[in-house]
């Protein structure tokens, strides 16, 4: 999974500036193996074992909590996920993120992110561009990330990750004078990234479909 955002050289925009939500798909149905809470596998059986097995690969410190119900699905559909795996994707996934929308980097934001995002990002970029601003962004310290959220929505695996770093922020116009922001002031920002994969395509890179702040 690390590899798969490495590859996607993932580069887009913080959180915090587009609020955008991923729309809920309407009457979203589990993967096939779990339909219905109301279907109880007989013992032995091949849906029995399945669940087991994933049940017995959950990593320890999601055992118990209220992520292993969408860990469970999200391995029943794609059995090489591995939440520790993702997440360090995920870190790098934002720091690269980060330094890319400060640059502009339109090419590297396009096949990265899913239509809406994007579009809001390229947006926030081009009006930039239209008044000669630019931004400059420094990533200060970064904690690791953590699991926010997991589910299924049919067969698209949805993750939300949460972000906590210390960051400087500024904007300055064409003559290079700060016109928002402040080079000596470190900002702490929380940030709610959400992934997204249709675990029944072969491609396995995830895009980045949603981002929200904590205030």
């Amino acid at each position: 999974m690390v590899a798969g955002f490495i590859v996607l050289r993932l580069r887009s925009v913080l959180g915090r500036r587009t609020g955008h939500e991923p729309p809920r798909e309407s009457g979203a149905k589990a993967p096939l193996s779990q339909e219905s809470d109301n279907v109880i596998p007989l013992p032995g059986s091949p849906g029995a074992r399945d669940r087991t097995n994933v049940l017995l690969d959950i990593e320890s410190i999601y055992q118990g909590t209220p992520h292993e119900a969408g860990l469970v699905q999200v391995k029943m559909a794609d059995p090489s996920f591995e939440a520790a795996g993702f997440l360090a994707g995920a870190a790098t996934a934002f720091e690269m993120i980060v330094a890319a929308y400060a640059k502009h980097d339109l090419d590297a934001l396009k096949p990265l992110l899913s239509a809406d995002v994007y579009s809001q990002f390229a947006a926030t970029i081009q009006d930039r561009e239209s008044r000669s601003e630019t931004m400059e962004t420094e990533l200060v310290t970064t904690r690791a990330p953590k699991l926010e959220s997991i589910e299924m929505q049919d067969s698209r695996a949805v993750v939300g990750v949460r972000f906590q770093s210390e960051q400087v922020n500024v904007i300055k116009d064409q003559s290079g004078i700060v016109i928002e922001g402040d080079d000596d002031h470190v900002e702490s920002v929380t940030d709610i990234w959400t992934f997204a994969r249709d675990t029944s395509s072969s491609d396995p890179n995830w895009q980045l479909v949603a981002t929200r702040s904590i205030d």
